[in-house]
């Protein structure tokens, strides 16, 4: 009987062209045993596809089925975050990002079931460390077709968009041709024992309220779900010196008796940004040189005397870093001083003079720490993506302190 390992599929990946069976394959792979019958048909084709490249000749459903049985994938191979061995509970996890959502909830002892993000750079990262590969679009039938039953929670970031909701009385309807929709939908038919979101501060102004209202009438009235009020967390109270607030939303099932929600108690951590600051030498490419600086002063300069102060922003080693975020000035806001640099020559991505006052851009490993990102979770993409995937992420601690106190309600910790 023919066999297929990791490398020959992988080398075949860019010719197939198949995200969903790829994302499929991946997770019948990874899966425990009790998840990969949910799986097996997408992982079939997707075999049959490669298979048949491979051998320049039609491979049938039957052949590769029977491939696929005989073919020993070592599913931990090079993982460096792998699914619990005996998991207390699963869940999926949506707008998946970067696995911010992923690592707190395997923490705390689950199996994630399902994941799904768009993003192909974000899908790199997250297979890198997780082994499988996010199925994509959500609000495509054929990925929410994917999510296998029974799971225990549903987690996710989503993003935050304006419902039509005028003259309305803002239910289920109303959120249509908006991401939570889908979010909610998946609710609907699933059931899940409980519901995690998270998502920006500025949802509870969005659309002057109306958008937060919708979402919580939806959940509470349409779906009926006990959600208690949500909550506004910073990172920096969970461990991590970072200055990041964030609104966190629960919810459980009626029939799992939780009628009190207890969101965790700040921390009151005393840790800054020189905890998470490299120990050895950064590259040169990270120092802005001194015609960017300059530049840099100059957009200061002339926004203090409009009355703001908005430009850049040099963090002490005894203070906490502002938010990282993906857009704009994100990585100008949260410079550091560092004089350890020894070679001034310019790198391909400083144009002119390396500045001799020690003023750098942090590194992407050490956006990762402000995120609570364990040291070994793999970068694999350009510094420019690395900041974007970490901008869009989660607080780790702060997402791990509140699935605590969620699986604590739900009696499955």
């Amino acid at each position: 009987m023919e066999s297929i390992t990791f490398s020959e599929i992988n080398a075949l990946r860019s010719k197939v062209k198949d995200g969903y069976g790829e994302a499929a394959f991946s997770h019948f792979v990874y899966g425990s045993r009790e998840l990969k019958s949910n799986y097996q048909a997408g992982a079939v084709n997707y075999l049959s596809k490669v298979l048949t490249l491979k051998k320049q000749d039609d491979v049938s459903y039957k052949v590769a089925e029977s491939v696929l049985q005989y073919s020993l994938f070592d599913s931990t191979q090079e993982i460096p975050l792998p699914a619990p061995n005996e998991p207390k509970f699963t869940f999926i996890d949506l707008f998946a990002g970067i696995g911010g959502f992923r690592i707190a909830m395997q923490n705390l002892g689950g199996e994630c079931v399902f994941s799904s993000e768009i993003d192909r750079y974000s899908k790199q990262t997250y297979e890198a460390n997780f082994g499988d590969i996010p199925f994509g679009d959500i609000t495509l039938d054929e990925t929410k077709g994917a999510i296998p039953k029974g799971f225990d929670v549903l987690c996710g970031g989503f993003p935050c968009q304006a419902f039509s909701i005028a003259g309305k009385r803002g239910g289920f309807d109303d959120t249509r041709g908006t991401l939570f929709f889908d979010v909610a939908e998946i609710i609907k038919q699933h059931r899940p024992r409980a519901f995690f979101l998270e998502n920006v501060k500025g949802l509870i102004s969005h659309d002057k309220g109306r958008t937060l209202k919708t979402i919580l009438n939806v959940l509470r009235e349409d779906l009926n779900y006990f959600v208690p009020e949500p909550r506004i967390l910073n990172a920096k109270e969970f461990g991590v010196p970072q200055n990041r607030e964030r609104i966190f939303l629960v919810g459980f099932r009626k029939d799992q008796d939780v009628e009190h929600f207890d969101y965790p108690v700040s921390e009151n951590s005393d840790v800054t940004i020189n905890s998470i600051l490299e120990r050895d030498e950064v590259p040169v490419k990270y120092y802005l040189s001194t015609q960017y600086l300059s530049t840099l002063r100059k957009h200061r300069q002339r926004h203090e005397a409009k009355g703001n102060g908005f430009g850049y922003e040099i963090i002490a080693d005894n203070s906490i870093a502002n938010a990282v975020v993906c857009g704009g000035m994100g990585r100008e806001r949260n410079l550091v001083i560092d004089n350890r640099l020894t070679n001034f020559t310019p790198s391909t991505n400083i144009k002119g003079e390396v500045n001799r006052e020690g003023i750098r851009k942090m590194t992407p490993r050490e956006w990762a720490r402000l995120q609570g990102f364990p040291e070994n979770f793999k970068i694999v993409v350009s510094d420019a993506q690395a900041y974007k995937q970490f901008g869009n992420s989660v607080a780790v601690p702060a997402i791990q302190s509140t699935g605590h106190q969620l699986l604590k309600a739900l009696k499955l910790i």
